[in-house]
Formats: structure tokens, C-alpha cells, sequence
């Protein structure tokens, strides 16, 4: 299908879009959100873009939480239309500053919704620890405690990936019984010990193999270095692996530089003595068919912890939603589906798979009914 022919089944599936909502205005608000974060052009597209639209001011700040203070970043609508949303990226080095979250939080801050966006140091490390959910907590109840950010006590907790579970978990505690009106965990997992287990193998827990996404993997080995390699080897093998990934997405915006810093990695593969020279090769070469198998052994002990689990964290009592990718390979979408059984006895919960998403990331709609169940999605998620 040619772009030109692209183009134009997008703007007809945004007018049909429109006129049927022109019957139910309340999903208007989710059809902005939908098109200006797939970044769709046109006449039809931008006048829906740009529906109630408005400026915002941008501020950095600290907010205090029981591990110190963390570098975080507000977007403040000059016009409020909706709930202030503490937004927590994925694993990237990138933290606050990572453009696939900015541009969320500048699209929901352009709707009205005030967005705060803690950045977890242990994220900007690619770790994944028991620190991250109370971080999570406590910018929550900070952001909730203040009258002009929450003037009724409550604010919204969104998630993207691996952040995603760890939102949940953060929502179901105590302290934020009261206080979280809503919780997206947008393409996140259910059971860290299964989603490992299942990046090391490619197997789904109902059966079937999925080739998982090397990035995950690679992830895995940042994590348990030190079970692998001796003492003084880990951090040499660290430094590697975070160029690795550095390079990984700088690929998606600047392949020159990409190469440059892929290239960097092997200069330090070749300076590292056995195992872990062989260990960085196999990041270099995405090879997880070798990997896995190394890793799978020490999963369960770098994750048993629950507060890294929502499905082994005690429930959130406000609705759940839960958006992921079809075709996810880091966090296959059983795990969404698994969470939502696990969460449904509890409290309720929106639960929606979609061909629009790759992993944590909204792509350019095409399909009549996709983008129609997204922009429900979203309509009763930006209500909550």
C-alpha cells in the first residue's frame, strides 16, 4: 500500500471517527489524544488534534520520596480540564527526557491534564529493583497532597512498560488507598519472574513461542552481572551493555550516531577478559538464543521479590486499565490479559490488545474498528 493511499484511508477512518462521535461527544477528548499522539497529518486530523486544545508550563523539580530526592518534571496546563497524571517512563536511560514521554505528557498536558513525571534514578540505570514501586508511591501521595495539583486528594498513575506492573503494585498500597482515581499500566507486565522466563526462553505460558525482543534480555544480564562474571568484571560488563543499549535508541532517530556508539560497544567487548568478553558478544550480536539459556537460572531469585509483581502485590481498589501491543516481544500481551483475571475479583478493570501499539508506543492508525476501540479506551481512562 502505497503512502499516498495510506494517507488517505487515515483521514477517512478520522472523518467516519468523527461523524459517529459527533453522537457521542464524550469521546471526543480520547480521539484528540488518539491522533495527536499517533502524529497524524491532515485537515481532519489536526482540526481533531487541536480540539480544546491549550498552552502549559513546564517545570523541573525534586519531589521528596523515602529513597531521596528525584529529579522530576511538571507539565502544568494554563487552562486545567482533567486529573493530574503521575507518569513514570520504562527502562531508559533517557529518564524524563526520553521523547516518546515527553511527547505523552506534552499530548495529555495539551489536553488539560496536569502530568508529573518522577524520574526513578534506578530506571536511568536499566535496573529493575523494590525501590521503583516506592518511588512510584511516593511522588503519587506527594503530587496528591498538593491542593493545586489534586484539589480532591486524587491523582492518576500511568505506567509505561516494566513501569507499567510497578504502577500497579504502587496503587494497591496503603498509602494511596484514597488517593489514585485511576492506574494505566500501558504495555506493562503481570509477573516479572514469567515475563523474564519468557525473554530468556520465548515461551508462553500457555503454549507457543514468540521471539522475544533482545532488548529484554539484554536487560536481564545488566541485572544478574554479577552471577555470571567475578567481581571485577561486573561493572566493566555493565558500562558495556548500557552503551549497547544507548546505541539501541539512538538507532531510532539517528542511525550515524547509532553505528558510532554500536561500534563503541565492541571497541569495549575486545578490552574485556573471559567470561565476560563472551557474554558482551552476545549483546553485541542481539543473540538471545544464546543468552537465554545462561540467564534463566538466576530469574526467579533477581525477582522474587512481590513488590515487583502486581499479580503477587495486594490489589488496587480504583479501576485498572491495561493497554498493550498485540505483538509485544519485551512484555508479551498474555501478561496484560493474565494480569486482568488476576485483578478483575478485586476492582475494575479495561483491558484492551490493539495492532496500533508496538511495545509502550502508539503507532499510526489505520484500521476502523482498532482506532475506534482506542479512542474508547482512552475516552474512559482521561474520565476516570
Amino acid at each position: 500500500m502505497s503512502r499516498a493511499v495510506r494517507r488517505t484511508l487515515a483521514a477517512l477512518v478520522v472523518a467516519l471517527l468523527a461523524v459517529a462521535l459527533l453522537l457521542v461527544p464524550d469521546y471526543l477528548r480520547g480521539l484528540s489524544l488518539v491522533v495527536r499522539a499517533a502524529g497524524m497529518q491532515g485537515t481532519v486530523e489536526a482540526a481533531l488534534a487541536n480540539w480544546r486544545v491549550g498552552a502549559y508550563d513546564v517545570k523541573d523539580l525534586q519531589v521528596p520520596t523515602r529513597h531521596g530526592p528525584v529529579r522530576a518534571r511538571l507539565y502544568r496546563p494554563v487552562t486545567p480540564r482533567g486529573r493530574t497524571v503521575v507518569l513514570t517512563s520504562g527502562v531508559h536511560a533517557d529518564g524524563i527526557d526520553e521523547p516518546r514521554l515527553v511527547k505523552l505528557a506534552e499530548d495529555l498536558a495539551m489536553g488539560g491534564q496536569p502530568v508529573l513525571t518522577p524520574e526513578p534514578t534506578d530506571l536511568l540505570r536499566y535496573e529493575i529493583t523494590p525501590r521503583l514501586p516506592d518511588i512510584i508511591e511516593d511522588a503519587a501521595v506527594w503530587a496528591a497532597s498538593q491542593q493545586d495539583l489534586a484539589p480532591d486528594g486524587k491523582v492518576a498513575l500511568y505506567g509505561i512498560s516494566f513501569s507499567g506492573g510497578l504502577s500497579v503494585v504502587a496503587a494497591g498500597r496503603p498509602a494511596l488507598k484514597d488517593r489514585v482515581a485511576a492506574t494505566l499500566s500501558f504495555g506493562g507486565h503481570g509477573d516479572l519472574p514469567r515475563v523474564l522466563a519468557f525473554l530468556c526462553t520465548g515461551e508462553l505460558p500457555e503454549g507457543g513461542h514468540l521471539a522475544p525482543h533482545d532488548y529484554g534480555v539484554v536487560i536481564i544480564l545488566l541485572n544478574v552481572a554479577e552471577k555470571l562474571v567475578p567481581p571485577e568484571q561486573v561493572e566493566p560488563l555493565r558500562a558495556g551493555i548500557r552503551t549497547f543499549l544507548r546505541a539501541s535508541h539512538q538507532a531510532m532517530v539517528d542511525g550515524r550516531l547509532a553505528e558510532q556508539t554500536f561500534a563503541r560497544a565492541r571497541d569495549m567487548q575486545a578490552a574485556m577478559p573471559e567470561p565476560a568478553a563472551t557474554l558482551m558478544g552476545f549483546v553485541n550480536t542481539r543473540n538471545v538464543a544464546e543468552l537465554g539459556p545462561r540467564l534463566l537460572p538466576f530469574v526467579k531469585s533477581f525477582s522474587a521479590d512481590p513488590a515487583l509483581s502486581p499479580e503477587r502485590s495486594p490489589p488496587p481498589a480504583a479501576p485498572v486499565f491495561l493497554l498493550h501491543g498485540e505483538g509485544d516481544t519485551v512484555i508479551p500481551a498474555m501478561e496484560s490479559q493474565r494480569l486482568a483475571q488476576a485483578l478483575r475479583p478485586h476492582t475494575q478493570v479495561h483491558a484492551l490488545a490493539t495492532p496500533l501499539i508496538t511495545h509502550a508506543e502508539m503507532d499510526g492508525p489505520q484500521g476502523l474498528m482498532d482506532v475506534w476501540r482506542l479512542v474508547r479506551f482512552w475516552a474512559d481512562l482521561l474520565d476516570a
